[in-house]
């Protein structure tokens, strides 16, 4: 099991419950938020009773398909994390990326390098198929970064959130990369 995975700016790690206060603050930014809350903040009882526990669970369930911590090679400042785990508990061959970083680190191309890391780790030594990725339509940072790192748009459909995101309406897209079709 991979404890970390390092690239050239980026180490990726396991979470720890020390990370509750980086996750609280990542999800307290309105604009970090935008696109999956509305802007409302992750409150710290979230993080520390169900989302902490949930990507503890995954590393004992899958190893190294779960939730990553990102932090910057040279100086360890914590950027966000990602996610890289099954879609489907029954079948380790298709997972979901993610990706969630602080505002300081977006158009740096640190999205693009922890994804493309993931999506290596993945085909080269995690039996990985294939790579799925989900946004709204008009999270047009988003899907540069998942086109960059190889993924491609596959379909636009719409589901029901219980409270409209200003842009919802739009839907909501999907891209994904087959290990038949990645390109190292």
């Amino acid at each position: 099991m991979t404890v970390h995975l390092t690239t050239e700016r980026l180490v990726l790690r396991r979470f720890t419950p020390e990370d509750a206060d980086h996750l609280t603050e990542l999800d307290g930014d309105p604009e970090v938020m935008r696109y999956l809350t509305g802007g409302r903040p992750t409150p710290r009882e979230v993080v520390v009773e169900t989302l902490l526990p949930l990507y503890f669970d995954h590393y004992e369930r899958y190893g190294d398909l779960g939730w990553w911590a990102a932090e910057e090679r040279d100086g360890g400042a914590f950027l966000g994390w990602f996610e890289f785990r099954p879609l489907d508990p029954a079948d380790r061959g298709e997972v979901e990326l993610g990706y969630r970083l602080r505002r300081p680190a977006w158009g740096r191309g640190y999205a693009t390098e922890g994804a493309r890391a993931l999506i290596r780790q993945g085909f080269t030594g995690l039996g990985v198929r294939r790579v799925v990725a989900y946004t709204m339509a008009v999270n047009r940072g988003s899907r540069r970064v998942m086109e960059k790192a190889g993924l491609r748009y596959v379909r636009t459909f719409h589901e029901d959130h219980p409270e409209a995101i200003p842009g919802s309406e739009l839907g909501e897209v999907e891209y994904a990369l087959a290990a038949a079709d990645w390109k190292p």
